[in-house]
């Protein structure tokens, strides 16, 4: 694997492969001595595992790290660890701890790495395994009537820590569903939407065929499907998967955002764009605010890679741009009328 790996990055004219290392160990003495601009790392290695090697990576030399992961469960919830811990992405080996046909994904590779350089390192973040519940306050004037009823987030590289630093913060009462486009592999998603659920208020589920949209819930896209929606016969919308179009990312923000549109129209929407690199979801969130919908942008500030929100920021997409955490604060406010004209 070390080979491959060697051999992908080498083989770009814009990369130099500064060193290799064996084991964990070896790993984190290379990136202090070296100070290279990524490391990338598998999880599973001799001496020292990968998510030891990252902690100490991260507390003596900080740098963009990009995991190689199993596409397995046991693979995807390592990940999820790691990415909590500050590395800034990773790349699916297609077949398992040794993937001899690696080099199909010679391309996604060289951009996640090139991506990354660009990143900025993340110290990890202890999360609460369940938020707080609110204490009970007076009561509150009534807020205003609702002005959003379906609040969509796309996100992309980076996206998982950011996922945990937001949701969490949603409140039980929300009031509406959250549907979350996050680009990831098909056998990941499921192990996302469960960690992510151990944080989270509301509850937390992949989207499935037929689901209905119902508030308090978030539904997480499946990774390999675009997530549709369709008019319910009692009212509201469920969820409708489909492989078409055939396009760079499945699921697409772009496409769930144009179903959401085509049966609910832009007023009663809520656009969010984070952390990623591409342009998924910045023209859907265009045609949001163009509609008279609200949106939201992650700031380049707290960003790991500014490519989709920046894009939507370039457009003019954006009404608010916000760091990170501040997006939960807005997405509440705009869900309860409180953004004003």
């Amino acid at each position: 694997m070390r080979q491959y790996l060697r051999d992908i990055l080498g083989g770009d004219p814009e990369l130099e492969v500064v060193g290799v290392a064996r084991d964990g160990r070896e790993a984190v003495e290379k990136a202090c001595a070296l100070r290279p601009d990524v490391v990338t790392m598998d999880i599973n290695m001799p001496v020292m595992d990968g998510l030891t090697a990252l902690q100490y990576i991260m507390a003596q030399c900080p740098c963009p790290v990009v995991m190689v992961s199993s596409l397995t469960q046991a693979g995807a919830l390592a990940t999820f660890e790691a990415l909590e811990l500050g590395a800034v992405d990773y790349v699916a080996k297609p077949s398992g701890t040794v993937s001899r046909d690696i080099k199909k994904q010679a391309g996604e590779i060289v951009a996640r790495v090139k991506a990354a350089a660009r990143a900025r390192p993340r110290r990890g973040r202890v999360v609460p395994l369940r938020p707080a519940r609110p204490t009970p306050a007076a009561p509150a004037p009534q807020p205003r009537a609702l002005r959003v009823e379906y609040v969509i987030v796309g996100v992309s590289t980076g996206g998982p820590a950011t996922l945990m630093e937001i949701l969490p913060q949603l409140p039980p009462d929300l009031g509406v569903p959250v549907v979350v486009v996050q680009h990831m592999p098909p056998q990941f998603t499921g192990p996302f939407a469960a960690r992510l659920g151990q944080h989270c208020a509301l509850r937390v589920k992949e989207a499935c065929a037929g689901d209905a949209l119902e508030p308090g819930s978030i539904y997480v896209a499946p990774g390999g499907r675009h997530l549709k929606v369709a008019r319910r016969l009692g009212g509201g919308l469920r969820v409708r998967l489909s492989d078409e179009p055939r396009v760079l990312y499945v699921p697409s923000v772009d496409v769930t955002i144009d179903s959401f549109l085509k049966e609910v129209g832009a007023g009663r929407l809520m656009g969010v764009l984070l952390t990623g690199m591409g342009n998924d979801g910045a023209q859907g969130l265009a045609r949001i605010r163009a509609g008279g919908g609200l949106t939201i942008a992650e700031d380049e500030s707290t960003a790991v890679v500014w490519g989709m929100p920046g894009e939507a920021v370039r457009l003019g997409a954006a009404a608010v741009v916000a760091p990170a955490g501040e997006i939960a604060d807005w997405i509440v406010r705009g869900v309860r009328g409180e953004w004003g004209d």
